[in-house]
C-alpha cells in the first residue's frame, strides 16, 4: 500500500491521521477511546486503500498537498497544536488546500470510526454506544440470478436493452419481460444479494453506492449518495415511499405537457407500484429520535406522520432494519431487484450483464440499434431496436453525451433535493441505530412558497459518515463530540429546489456533477429548514442542538434560540459552510413538450432519436419535493406501458 504515495508522503498522511484523531489524556477513559490515535485501529491503511482506487491524477495532487504540508513543517517533532495550526493557516491561504485539507480530515474520521476488524467491529463503537451488525444474522436467501460475466467480446440480440436497473430500469425491464420481448440489462454494479450484506458500513459504500460511498460534487458544493449494483438505489435505499403531490403533478402537466400524469391515468400507475411493492406502515417502529420528532412536533402544532414503507411484514425486524442502507440481510426490502428483475430472469428469460459500464448508444439511420458497453474482460454489445437510459440521474446524461444524442438539454436541470442535517443532543443513549431509519415525517412546510418547501426527516444511524460530517475546529473538540455521539439524534431538511445544476464530462469521458444553491427560493427555503430543524430538536427537549456546518459552535440550554438561528441562516450554502447531502438526484434527462429543454417527450422518448427512452428519476421536468422512489417507478410504469404500446 506504501507504494501509492512516497515514503516521506506515507509518513505525513500517517501523522495527518493521528493529528486529526490524536490520542489525548482524559479522566474519563475507562474504555480508551481518549487514548486512541487513529493509525491505532488502521485508520491508515484505510486511507491508503481508498486513494489507490482514485486516478492518478487525484492521487498526484493529494500527494503534492502532503508534500506542502511537510515544507511547512507538519511533521514528528512538531506539537499538535502546531499541526492543527498548520492545517488551519493552509485552509485559510488557499480554497484548493482548503478542500484538499477538509477531504482528508474527512477521509480519517471516516476510516477512524467506520474500519472494521476481523470479527466486524471497531474499538471506538463502545464509546459511542453502537452495538454494530446484529447477531445473529438473518439466514440469507440464496442468488436467484446468474448474470452473464463474459471473458471476452460479447455480442446479443434483444427486443429492447434496459441500461441500469434502479427503480425505474428494474420496473421497465420487468414488465417488458412479461409481455414477452426479449430484454438484456446492463448493469454498471455488480449483483449482490442478502449473503453478501454483512450490516458493515464502509463495504456497504466500497460495494453498493455510486463511486464507492459519499462523492462530492466537482465544486465540492453537495455530497452525493447514490446506489449502485443490480437494483440500484432500492437496494440501500430507506425504503420512504410517497406519492407524487397534486401540486406538482400538475405542474408537469400544465408546464412540461404531461398531460395524463394529471388524470387518474397516472393514479393507476402509483397504485399498481404501491400494490406490487406490498408498501405498509405497519414496519414503521419509531426510535428516540422519531419520538423526539413527534414529541417536537406536537409541542409546536406541527404536522407529522408514520412513513409507508415497501416493506415484506413477515420477514421484518427492526433491530435489522436499522441497517438497511448497508443492503437489507432479512430480504424484507421489497426491491425493484426483488419485485421486478428476479421474476423477469427467472420466469420470462430476461439476461442480465453486471460489470458492464456502458459507453454510448447505437444509433443507425437516426434511430437506436442497441448499446455498447465495457466489462473487465472486453466490449459487450447488445444489438436491439428499443434502448431505455435509466442509469440515474448522475450517469443517464453521460450515456446520451458520449452518444452525441439528446439534445441540448442533456445535462441540464439537475434536481438534489439539497438537504441540512441538524443534531440534538438529548442527553441519553437515543439508540438511533435501532428501527427503520425513515419512520417519521413531518410535513408542515412542504409547500412554504410557490409549490416549493422542506420536508424534515430522520436519518439512517452511521458511525463513519456521521463522525465525518461533524464539523472538524480541533481534535479535542471533535473528540467530544464523538464521545457523546449517542446521546444524539439528527434531523435533515430536504428542499424542493427550484435552481438546478447540471452534469458534464471530464476529459476521460466519466460525469461529474455541478450544483450552486443560489436560487433565492431555495435559499430562503433553506433557511427556513434550518430554522425548523432547530426548533423541533428544542421543543422536544435538546440539551444542545449541532448545524453540521464550518463556522458555527453548538447551542447550548440557557443560550438565545433566535440569535443561534439568526446565525446559522448566515451560514454560506456551499463548501466551507453548511454541509449539504443529496440523496435523490433528478432531471438530468428530463421530459417536456420543448425539445430545446428537454431532453426526452412527453411519454419518455428521445426529441432527437426514436427507439431510445428515459426510463429513470433524470426524466423528472422538475424536483418532486418528496423521497422520488415512488415517483420514479410510476413514471416508468407509464413510459413502459407507451414502449409496449
Amino acid at each position: 500500500m506504501t507504494e501509492i504515495l512516497t515514503p516521506d508522503q506515507t509518513q505525513t498522511l500517517r501523522l495527518l491521521c493521528d493529528t486529526v484523531v490524536p490520542s489525548l489524556s482524559h479522566p474519563d477513559d475507562t474504555d480508551g477511546f481518549w487514548a486512541r490515535r487513529a493509525t491505532d485501529v488502521g485508520a491508515d491503511h484505510g486511507v491508503l486503500a481508498l486513494l489507490a482506487g482514485l486516478p492518478g491524477d487525484q492521487r498526484a495532487a493529494i500527494g503534492g498537498l502532503l508534500d506542502v504540508l511537510a515544507a511547512q513543517g507538519f511533521g514528528p517533532r512538531a506539537t499538535q497544536a502546531t499541526r492543527e495550526q498548520i492545517l488551519n493557516a493552509l485552509s485559510i491561504a488557499s480554497e484548493d488546500a482548503a478542500a484538499g485539507i477538509a477531504a482528508l480530515t474527512g477521509l480519517v474520521l471516516l476510516m477512524t470510526y467506520g474500519i472494521t476488524d476481523e470479527s466486524g467491529s471497531n474499538p471506538n463503537w463502545a464509546r459511542l454506544g453502537y452495538p454494530g451488525p446484529v447477531t445473529p444474522a438473518p439466514e440469507p436467501d440464496p442468488p436467484l440470478i446468474t448474470p452473464l460475466r463474459p471473458d471476452g467480446d460479447l455480442t446479443l440480440h434483444a427486443d429492447a436493452v434496459v441500461i441500469g436497473s434502479g427503480a425505474g430500469g428494474g420496473l421497465i425491464a420487468g414488465r417488458l419481460a412479461a409481455r414477452g420481448a426479449r430484454v438484456v440489462v446492463l448493469e454498471a454494479g455488480r449483483y449482490r444479494t442478502e449473503e453478501d450484506f454483512h450490516q458493515l458500513e464502509l463495504a456497504a459504500y466500497r460495494n453498493s453506492y455510486w463511486r464507492g460511498g459519499p462523492t462530492p460534487t466537482g465544486d465540492h458544493n453537495l455530497t452525493l449518495m447514490a446506489g449502485a449494483g443490480l437494483g440500484g438505489g432500492t437496494v440501500i435505499n430507506w425504503t420512504n415511499c410517497l406519492r407524487t403531490r397534486d401540486r406538482v403533478r400538475h405542474e408537469w402537466a400544465t408546464e412540461h405537457g404531461l398531460t395524463d400524469v394529471d388524470t387518474p391515468a397516472f393514479d393507476e400507475h402509483l397504485n399498481t407500484v404501491w400494490r406490487e411493492l406490498s408498501v405498509t406502515d405497519q414496519c414503521s417502529e419509531f426510535n428516540r429520535v422519531h419520538e423526539a420528532m413527534r414529541r417536537g412536533a406536537a409541542a409546536l402544532g406541527w404536522s407529522f406522520a408514520t412513513v409507508n414503507r415497501n416493506w415484506d411484514v413477515k420477514r421484518h425486524d427492526p433491530a435489522v432494519a436499522g441497517h438497511l442502507g448497508f443492503g437489507d440481510r432479512s430480504g424484507a426490502k421489497r426491491s425493484t431487484l426483488k419485485v421486478y428483475l428476479e421474476p423477469a430472469v427467472l420466469d420470462h428469460g430476461a439476461r442480465v450483464v453486471d460489470g458492464c459500464r456502458v459507453t454510448r448508444v447505437l444509433v443507425e439511420n437516426g434511430r437506436a440499434a442497441g448499446a455498447e458497453g465495457r466489462t473487465e474482460a472486453g466490449t459487450v454489445t447488445v444489438r436491439a431496436p428499443i434502448v431505455v437510459v435509466a442509469a440515474g440521474s448522475l450517469e443517464s446524461p453521460g450515456v446520451l453525451l458520449r452518444s452525441g444524442i439528446g439534445g441540448p438539454a442533456v445535462g441540464d436541470h439537475l434536481r438534489l433535493h439539497p438537504c441540512t442535517v441538524t443534531m440534538g443532543d438529548y442527553g441519553t443513549d437515543m439508540r438511533a441505530w435501532w428501527g427503520p431509519p425513515h419512520a417519521a415525517l413531518v410535513d408542515e412546510f412542504a409547500t412554504a412558497e410557490d409549490g416549493h418547501g422542506f420536508l424534515m426527516e430522520s436519518v439512517q444511524y452511521t458511525t463513519a459518515l456521521g463522525a465525518s460530517s461533524v464539523p472538524f475546529t480541533s481534535a479535542a473538540e471533535h473528540k467530544e463530540a464523538m464521545a457523546g455521539y449517542r446521546d444524539n439524534g439528527s434531523f435533515i431538511g430536504l428542499i424542493r429546489d427550484r435552481g438546478h445544476g447540471r452534469v458534464t464530462l471530464d476529459a476521460a469521458g466519466q460525469t461529474v456533477a455541478w450544483y450552486d444553491l443560489v436560487d433565492d427560493l431555495d435559499v430562503r427555503n433553506t433557511h427556513r429548514a434550518l430554522a425548523a430543524q432547530i426548533r423541533l430538536h428544542h421543543a422536544a427537549g435538546a440539551r444542545a442542538i449541532r448545524v453540521l456546518a464550518q463556522g458555527i459552535p453548538q447551542w447550548t440550554e440557557g443560550e438565545d434560540l433566535d440569535a443561534y438561528i439568526a446565525e446559522a441562516q448566515r451560514l454560506p450554502l456551499r463548501a466551507g459552510g453548511a454541509t449539504l447531502f443529496s440523496a435523490h438526484q433528478m432531471g438530468s434527462c428530463r421530459m417536456g413538450a420543448d425539445p430545446a429543454t428537454s431532453v426526452a417527450g412527453p411519454h419518455g422518448e428521445l426529441h432527437d432519436t426514436p427507439g431510445v427512452w428515459i426510463g429513470d428519476g433524470s426524466a423528472f421536468p422538475s424536483a418532486a419535493g418528496t423521497n422520488p422512489m415512488i415517483t420514479i417507478m410510476a413514471l416508468a410504469s407509464r413510459t413502459a406501458a407507451h414502449i409496449l404500446s
